[in-house]
């Protein structure tokens, strides 16, 4: 198998086209161009953007459309993934009903496929990252927010309209954090957005007692708080920065703890803030596991941090272009 395949990265501050091959079941990124979206109402402005980028990928690379065999588009849900259609994401607003596969594949004359950003990623995991080899196999984001894809029984399972692997979603404590619209929520305490919130409760609860915060030293640095701060003033030994990534990991704990009792994963491949900050979080996640998990299913998973870096993106959108579930107009 010698395949070109072009990936279609459509997020809500840039969007990423890529260019890749396909040798056997190795995946090279042959070449990518990126651009801002600016205001996403400008919709088709932005996908005539899309269009454009793809076009000059191929000239530049000497490719004709007919050397192209497959369009892959990772983009946040909400999605109609069997009727290729965009429904309202957040954080592309404007984008309602959007035939995205049905343009493109018009235009290309190709197949085109479409998966939410959390599934493209899971692919891209699964086919050439941590979770390789691997039957049954859970990614989670660990972002701004917290999502997980799943692979069952070696296959993509999307749920009845697309909406499985919405493990953000889960109350782990009836306080702390607000994520997905949820206090206490699984992302609430387990996300870029939920560790800042968590910080900023731990570091005003100081503040009201006249005690100082070395990595926040003022309430005007208070809204500048966020967990890649609390992370470097962790690894300086900040007692409290520790102990914020410590309900953070014991958080992550009873959320795979949970994970893992129903679903019997063979891996949990962790992205985002998981790679850059196990060291910090794993502690007492690993404690949570040992005491919450059922021991025989524990012992079949392993907990790892996603290979593919921040290439993740290029990786998730070439990979729904092979990946035979996906919607293929």
């Amino acid at each position: 198998m010698n395949q070109k395949i072009i990936g279609v990265d459509i997020g809500g501050t840039k969007c990423a086209i890529s260019l890749g091959a396909i040798t056997e079941n190795e995946l090279t990124l042959i070449d990518k161009h990126v651009f801002n979206t600016g205001e996403s109402i400008y919709v088709d402005r932005i996908i005539g953007e899309i269009i454009l980028s793809i076009s000059e990928l191929l000239r530049r690379n000497a490719l004709t459309e007919k050397q192209i065999d497959a369009i892959g588009i990772s983009c946040g849900g909400p999605l109609n993934v069997k009727e290729g259609l965009i429904l309202s994401p957040p954080n592309l607003i404007g984008w309602d009903n959007i035939a995205i596969v049905n343009i493109l594949q018009n235009r290309f004359n190709v197949p085109v496929k479409l998966q939410n950003d959390a599934n493209a990623c899971t692919l891209a995991e699964w086919r050439f990252g941590a979770a390789r080899g691997y039957e049954n196999a859970v990614f989670l984001t660990f972002g701004t927010g917290l999502g997980a894809g799943l692979i069952l029984n070696g296959k993509l399972y999307s749920g009845s309209n697309d909406m499985a692997g919405e493990v953000g979603h889960i109350r782990l404590a009836e306080h702390g954090p607000v994520g997905y619209g949820k206090m206490g929520s699984f992302e609430g305490f387990c996300s870029g957005g939920g560790i800042a919130q968590l910080a900023k409760s731990k570091v005003y609860e100081k503040f009201q007692v006249g005690q100082p915060v070395a990595f926040c030293p003022n309430a005007h640095d208070l809204e500048h708080l966020d967990a890649r701060i609390v992370a470097d003033a962790a690894r300086e030994g900040d007692e409290l920065a520790r102990e914020i990534y410590r309900l953070s990991g014991e958080s992550l704990g009873k959320g795979l703890a949970i994970i893992i009792d129903i679903l019997n994963p063979q891996v949990i491949v962790i992205g985002g803030i998981f790679t850059r900050c196990q060291d910090l979080l794993w502690p007492a996640a690993s404690a949570i596991l040992s005491r919450e998990c059922l021991p025989s299913s524990l012992a079949e998973c392993q907990v790892v941090a996603a290979k593919l870096g921040d290439n993740v993106g290029d990786y998730a959108a070439l990979a729904v272009a092979i990946n035979d579930q996906a919607v293929c107009a």
